[in-house]
């Protein structure tokens, strides 16, 4: 992870509000988390930023993360066009048709059940890992699975953050 300072942390740090919450708004999109880490700037660090990060997800509300978890495709479905949701879940890229036609069983019955889509940080995850993380938690309760989905989408925001801090053009 990034310790210093970087053209994009820099760059981010001194950005407009309205061009900052844009990109925060690529990472996460829950508006309050958003705002939160907009009204710290300037970060000394992308260490800071990602500790801003944690504590922003931490305070969020049932409302909060609905809102956060509405940016986020189904697994296995990723959005066309959108280079970041093909990256994250390259692992199902080449699943077997069995494979993709099980996920979207899944993701509906999960779907169903939460109200929400099923959300993993699925960067570096086969698709057999999110079938099986998808399988152990459908059995959770609303409170706990609102927890994991937190943590999960804290973890989403650490690798998105991390390449809005590391990016070197202001278009990348």
């Amino acid at each position: 992870m990034t310790s210093g300072t970087t053209p994009g942390l820099a760059r981010f740090n001194t950005s407009a509000e309205g061009d900052a919450l844009a990109a925060l708004h690529e990472v996460c999109s829950s508006l309050a988390w958003g705002s939160k880490i907009v009204a710290q700037r300037p970060y000394a660090t992308a260490e800071a930023l990602f500790l801003a990060s944690d504590a922003a997800m931490a305070e969020l509300t049932a409302e909060d993360l609905a809102e956060a978890m509405a940016g986020h495709p189904p697994i296995g479905r990723p959005k066309a066009g959108d280079p970041t949701s093909s990256r994250e879940q390259s692992g199902m890229a080449g699943a077997s048709a069995e494979l993709k036609s099980e996920m979207l069983e899944l993701n509906l019955a999960y779907q169903d059940k939460f109200g929400h889509v099923f959300l993993i940080c699925a960067t570096g995850k086969t698709g057999e890992q999110m079938r099986d993380a998808v399988r152990e938690r459908i059995e959770n309760s609303p409170e706990q699975e609102r927890e994991i989905v937190r943590t999960e989408l804290g973890k989403i925001n650490r690798i998105r953050l991390t390449r809005l801090v590391e990016t070197e053009e202001e278009n990348a």
